[in-house]
């Protein structure tokens, strides 16, 4: 990355490699909160020079360690300060809606020196569309600069009417001072001594609450709390394969950055630097992909997409009734309804999302309560896909852009060239997307399911049918019997949108299609046609869209693979679905930090290693989710609450010989297995399982 990104709960910082903002640069760096720049500007130098560069450390998600050092400095033939003489340590972090950064030099010069450090700052507080270029609008205005002692404020009244404000302490008196937002400090330190400057940094918006700061030691000790906390929520994975590991390392720390609460309980937000607000489906494929290590991620998700349910026909917003949402914004523009993100509700696919969430906690938790609890909402959830979703009553659920500042194509692969005829033509809306009838089938035999145990028989045999029919139609109409796939759509025209891509591979998890079929869209999902030995690509090489540096029409999303895992394990393709695995792993080594990006280029193994996709999110929700779904996936791991079942059909890579899973929370308890690999099969050793669950399997099992 070519940036670092800190976040804690609804704040981020985004700045260079060096730690700094610098103003107007063209990637829009700066502290964010509710989608509103409180800081446009922040540069440090020493003695008015910049620093060099040592070391940008990233590791750590929720704080970075930026090294420093001084460049030489001589004026008409006299010494200032000899290179590499002054180390600089910039070490910063997010803890209650405050960033703290503290900034420590160090002197390793045979000799005393002085020097000046100057802290150079400014806010703009623009709105996140405005500075990504995205929308123009009418905006409020700064209203200037106070200071007190070793504070500074910036003030600003918004077009919304909301007063907001950056205040700025720092914990040392400093040498100058000046309004507009330089802060300038003079050391003299011996050879080996240190010291230090703390800024405290925290955005003010009228009618919220104002955090209280803290010593910088105790914020740290209370972030780091969180973490321990979080990881003792969290299901633990022991591999012998070390690229396994780090990945999945890296994934349930990356997710931990992603949390957010807007008041019923944590939830993922989609990714940095960008994408840090609620999103339907990210959020909700997330959380699915979670289920496995943190089930309680599911039920935030659940409790906050269904406090913001569609209740109205609302065409500016793509809303209507029963609806889930796909963005949420909080900045000026659309607290004015300059733009239609208050929620905004253009998306297909994350109503039946919604429900399959719903359908699969409970699998695994054995919580029928919350469907108690949610029962409008699912009834709602139910009436929009049979009512607005399905425009026509062709059983198809089907997407049609209202807004005049929405989303054209509303499916996961939103850009406006990812729905293409395999002449090359684009597919006219309304839309039936492959998937989606995939999601709503699942959703509606799931809540079925859920229907039955809460004595409410007639309406489950009625989703029941529904489904059923919704099977039938689907292998009539999307089937395409000379490529022996599935098409992506049906356009406006009910016509066959051809291209091969990787959408009917999410239907597997399904089970809707038949079994000849599933098998034949496997084979060429692991063909070279669509396999790029990194992973599955959205779209087959040789298609007319086909592309391999596009957003949709060749890349490879991590995401999108996952789904497709998910179905392969649960219909028993083990062998294929670690065949992705792999690729997916020797992708991530290519990747800083073991970490598998948004999407990632299409090219195939000849190029010696997987290309970067050069705007992709990173850490991105549901590309950090995808080694949590390795290893589900590895276990044949499927829980279901309602019979107190656990199908579990473990196979590992070629490469391990050992996993271990512990805590994995299911119904009343946890599980705990241990696979290892002995000659011609996998010894399964069940460590611990209070579920309440009976476990079927396979093979050889040695209880302890």
């Amino acid at each position: 990355m070519d940036y670092r990104v800190i976040k804690e709960n609804d704040l981020f910082l985004l700045t260079d490699t060096s730690g700094n903002i610098p103003e107007g640069h063209s990637y829009g760096l700066g502290l964010y909160k509710k989608d509103t720049r409180f800081l446009s500007k922040l540069d440090i130098k020493i003695n008015g020079e910049k620093p060099i560069l040592l070391s940008s450390d990233a590791t750590e998600n929720y704080m970075s360690k930026i090294l420093l050092t001084n460049p030489h400095m001589e004026r008409d033939g006299e010494l200032i300060l000899w290179r590499e003489s002054v180390e600089l340590e910039r070490q910063r972090f997010i803890y209650d809606e405050i960033l703290y950064e503290t900034i420590k030099v160090k002197n390793y010069y045979p000799k005393p020196v002085s020097f000046s450090i100057t802290v150079e700052m400014d806010v703009d507080f623009a709105d996140m569309f405005i500075v990504r270029g995205f929308q123009t609008g009418k905006v409020g205005e700064r209203q200037g600069q106070t200071q007190e002692g070793n504070t500074l404020t910036y003030h600003y009244k918004g077009y919304d009417g909301i007063e907001r404000g950056t205040k700025v302490q720092w914990n040392r008196p400093a040498e100058e001072i000046q309004l507009e937002g330089i802060v300038q400090f003079q050391y003299t330190l011996a050879h080996g001594q240190e010291d230090t400057v703390t800024f405290i940094i925290q955005p003010v918006i009228a009618g919220e609450p104002t955090k209280e700061s803290l010593h910088p030691q105790e914020a740290m000790k209370k972030l780091k709390q969180s973490y321990v906390d979080w990881d003792k929520k969290t299901t633990k994975v022991q591999t012998d394969y070390q690229p396994l590991q780090r990945l999945v390392d890296r994934g349930i720390a990356d997710l931990r950055v992603l949390l957010t609460d807007l008041g019923y309980g944590q939830f993922p937000v989609a990714g940095l630097p960008w994408f840090g607000v609620p999103f339907g489906r990210d959020s909700l494929i997330a959380a699915l992909q979670m289920l496995s290590f943190n089930p309680e991620i599911a039920k935030g998700t659940l409790l906050t997409m269904a406090q913001y349910q569609g209740k109205n026909v609302d065409p500016w917003r793509d809303e209507q009734p029963g609806k889930i949402m796909h963005e949420m914004r909080f900045g000026e523009l659309a607290n004015t309804n300059q733009i239609p993100f208050t929620p905004y509700y253009g998306t297909i696919d994350a109503t039946p999302l919604f429900l399959m969430l719903l359908a699969e906690y409970v699998k695994w938790t054995g919580d029928i309560e919350i469907a108690k609890e949610l029962r409008e909402n699912i009834e709602a959830a139910l009436q929009w896909i049979d009512q607005y979703g399905d425009r026509d009553g062709d059983l198809f659920v089907e997407y049609h852009q209202e807004s005049s500042k929405g989303i054209a194509n509303q499916g996961w692969k939103d850009s406006g060239d990812s729905i293409v005829h395999r002449d090359g033509e684009y597919a006219k809306t309304p839309i039936a997307l492959a998937e989606v009838q995939g999601y709503v089938y699942q959703a509606k035999v799931g809540i079925a399911c859920i229907f039955e145990t809460l004595g409410e028989e007639a309406r489950a045999v009625e989703l029941r049918q529904q489904a059923q029919s919704l099977k039938t139609r689907f292998e009539e109409e999307f089937w395409m019997e000379e490529q022996q796939f599935y098409a992506i759509a049906l356009d406006a025209h009910k016509k066959q949108v051809g291209t091969i891509t990787s959408n009917p591979g999410h239907v597997l998890w399904s089970e809707m299609l038949e079994d000849t079929r599933a098998d034949a869209v496997i084979k060429t999902l692991v063909s070279p046609k669509m396999f790029s030995g990194y992973g599955i690509r959205t779209m087959g090489t040789g298609e007319a869209g086909y592309n391999p540096m596009s957003y949709h029409d060749g890349s490879v999303w991590p995401h999108d693979n996952s789904m497709i895992l998910l179905g392969m394990s649960k219909i028993g393709r083990q062998d294929e679905a670690n065949t992705v695995i792999e690729g997916l792993i020797q992708a991530a080594s290519h990747f800083e930090y073991d970490r598998l990006p948004e999407l990632f280029c299409g090219y195939d193994t000849s190029l010696g290693k997987a290309v970067n996709y050069p705007v992709a999110c990173s850490p991105q929700a549901w590309a950090a989710g995808t080694p949590l779904v390795f290893i589900q996936t590895m276990l044949g791991l499927f829980p279901n609450g309602l019979t107190k079942e656990i199908i579990l059909a473990p196979k590992l890579l070629v490469d391990m010989n050992e996993l271990t899973v512990e805590n994995i929370a299911i119904g009343e308890g946890n599980l705990s297995v241990k696979v290892v690999r002995n000659a011609n099969h996998y010894d399964v050793v069940i460590l611990n399982n209070t579920t309440g669950y009976h476990i079927v399997q396979n093979l050889n099992t040695v209880q302890m």
